[in-house]
């Protein structure tokens, strides 16, 4: 019965940005095999998805953890399935010939490009201080300001501009977010409360689908970044090939050999609600249990 029903109505899957690495999972997991007819909607910058699974506009969307818990803090009751990254691979990139040991250090001079507004930007902030640095629009992927200047610092992802750095014959530092304490969960898979309530089968069968699909491109990226570079041809294959590998430490750790690729626990959501609270993101603090499901 599920299989006819999902074979009948396409799934939405919603993503937050181009088809990459970060998504390879999702491209290498076989839906038709689970009964399930998916459509993946590419996303990019500023792309809505908490809001689109939200509004039922997409059944399912990548989300982080943070903006998460901001929307359910709203009303919005998106619940998360699947965290693909354990770890963040948000960092703060500067140029190695700067010597920085620290976070700290770097913010004692030169300019600083990043997303304002997002919660481990104001932390930052509020831990060290923004006094000395010049805070700029982080350029996104563009590294031409960062080349051009020994002293700027961009906001990256370590599986993605920082390898596109080193690429381009740049010798750069990587200073993880979790090296401050903040480490929310990344890429992650969600549906709404709606959606799980009136088709969990169909919401379970979506996870397990996921769940190997992320198994099949850790164990062998080939298929899928091929799929991918066909959508988002301005990644090179050697560039998916190496992001592939990059961010397999991201993924898999003790707790996901533990318990399965995508696990959450709630100790991790009740510090980050913890935090978004303390920063004034949310104005109370909401029960962690309610941010995810385990299927």
């Amino acid at each position: 019965m599920l299989a006819s029903c999902a074979k009948s109505s396409k799934i939405r899957l919603a993503l937050n940005w181009k088809p990459e690495p970060e998504f390879g999972g999702f491209y290498a997991a076989q839906y038709e095999k689970h009964g399930l007819n998916v459509e993946i909607l590419p996303g990019g910058a500023g792309t809505p998805t908490v809001q689109m699974v939200g509004a039922g506009s997409a059944e399912f969307g990548i989300v982080e953890a943070d903006e998460l818990v901001m929307a359910r803090s709203k009303g919005n009751p998106v619940v998360a399935l699947f965290a693909v990254y354990q770890h963040s691979p948000m960092g703060i990139m500067v140029h190695a010939e700067r010597n920085a040991g620290s976070i700290a250090e770097l913010l004692k001079e030169g300019t600083l490009a990043v997303q304002q507004g997002l919660p481990y930007v104001r932390l930052l902030e509020k831990m060290y201080g923004f006094e000395h640095v010049h805070v700029v629009p982080s350029p996104g992927g563009d590294l031409t300001a960062f080349q051009a200047d020994p002293k700027f610092a961009q906001q990256v992802f370590i599986t993605s501009e920082a390898l596109a750095a080193k690429q381009k014959g740049i010798a750069v530092k990587v200073f993880p977010i979790s090296d401050i304490g903040y480490d929310p969960y990344t890429n992650v898979f969600a549906t709404s409360e709606d959606t799980l309530k009136r088709n969990p089968a169909m919401v379970k069968q979506m996870v397990a689908a996921v769940r190997e699909g992320w198994r099949a491109y850790l164990d062998d990226p080939k298929p899928a970044n091929a799929k991918m570079h066909e959508l988002n041809p301005s990644m090179d294959p050697q560039t998916f090939a190496a992001a592939a590998e990059a961010q397999k430490p991201f993924i898999e750790d003790d707790d996901t050999r533990r318990d399965g690729l995508g696990t959450m626990n709630q100790q991790r959501w009740e510090t980050l609600i913890g935090q978004l609270k303390d920063l004034g993101d949310i104005p109370a603090a909401i029960p962690a249990g309610d941010c995810f499901r385990l299927l």
